[in-house]
């Protein structure tokens, strides 16, 4: 008897062993197909004065060249990044990971990028993931020009995602943005998870996270208070999920505005649950213009929704016209159907 235990102790021993030796393989042989690729490296300086952006392309340059999959890495630190293009219709790796530990910063002037469209911008990219970091819009300056009525430029969006696929945008925290804070545009397979939009209440045209021409979309675990909508929904989305979201303040979770143009992709299969609306505007909100179109919204679900303070907690406008200037007037085509609202309770606080 005490033989065999004796073979067992040494049988169970030597499988510890060898699953030692395969695990240090694995997990040295993925370190060594991974390339990281460090910013500074390539000339970025972490003192937010000096312009990194032809640092950042170069990184990015190096990742998108290689054949196998790649971090580009950003230490602590303040990187000032003027608008910045990262184009992936020509690159061999599909798995590129931008892990940063510092900040991102835009142009203080806002005239530097206000006409832009886009602060950084990914287009046609397959298998980006971006973990961490912040990124700092510092569009305060335009907002006041904007609230003041004076001739401003339009703005741009912090982080854009142009017909890509397979995106990770994880643990990232985007501020102050001059417009919308994330655009996923013409996008397949993304997920949005443990993200923090922050700008004020009073910031106009800051959505948070804005969604259009898309699909298998899914925004889990964020917080977001903005001056706008937490999270838009634009024409031509199918298979969005959206759940465990922290609204507040901003003007809730909308579909639309749809329905501008006569000719216009619809709505269909959305999922929002387990989302609390604190000191919002709007909560759950369905827009759409006043005109003829064959636009439509279909199998739609809001679920398990808290509401706190919410001034309008559920809408179906289709009437739509911000600021009731120049409202066409002619009766909505976009046709609504199958929307359900499930377990929504909300309460009303006095302010102290």
């Amino acid at each position: 008897m005490g033989i065999v235990f004796l073979y067992f102790k040494c049988f169970k021993m030597s499988l510890l062993a060898i699953f030692s030796l395969f695990f240090i393989f694995f997990f040295n042989l993925s370190l060594a197909t991974n390339t990281i690729y460090n910013v500074q490296n390539f000339g970025a300086k972490s003192n937010g004065k000096i312009d990194s952006t032809k640092a950042f392309l170069s990184a990015w340059g190096s990742a998108c060249g290689s054949t196998s999959a790649s971090t580009i890495y950003v230490p602590r630190g303040n990187y000032l990044i003027r608008n910045i293009y990262f184009n992936g219709q020509t690159c061999k790796s599909n798995a590129i990971t931008i892990r940063i530990d510092g900040t991102l910063l835009a142009p203080y002037d806002y005239n530097v990028i206000g006409n832009e469209g886009s602060w950084i911008k990914f287009e046609k990219v397959n298998g980006v993931s971006i973990y961490g970091g912040i990124f700092d819009g510092q569009g305060a300056s335009l907002w006041a020009c904007k609230n003041s009525n004076k001739n401003c430029p339009k703005g741009t969006t912090a982080l854009a995602f142009y017909n890509s696929n397979n995106i990770v945008i994880n643990g990232v925290t985007i501020q102050n943005s001059q417009m919308f804070h994330i655009l996923v545009d013409g996008c397949h397979n993304a997920m949005i998870q443990g993200v923090k939009v922050l700008s004020p209440g009073n910031s106009p045209n800051t959505d948070g996270i804005h969604v259009q021409s898309s699909s298998g979309v899914s925004i889990m675990n964020s917080n977001i208070g903005t001056g706008d909508d937490c999270i838009s929904i634009g024409p031509g989305n199918s298979n969005l999920w959206i759940e465990g979201i922290a609204c507040g303040p901003g003007h809730g979770i909308s579909i639309g505005s749809l329905g501008w143009e006569s000719q216009e992709q619809g709505v269909q299969n959305v999922t929002v649950k387990m989302v609390t609306f604190t000191n919002t505007e709007n909560g759950v909100r369905v827009k759409t213009w006043a005109r003829p179109s064959n636009g439509f919204v279909r199998n739609v679900l809001f679920q398990h929704i808290v509401m706190t303070n919410v001034q309008n907690p559920i809408i179906i406008d289709q009437n739509y016209c911000p600021n009731h200037e120049i409202c066409p007037n002619q009766g909505s085509g976009v046709k609504i159907s199958d929307v359900t609202y499930e377990d929504i309770h909300g309460q009303l606080q006095k302010s102290q």
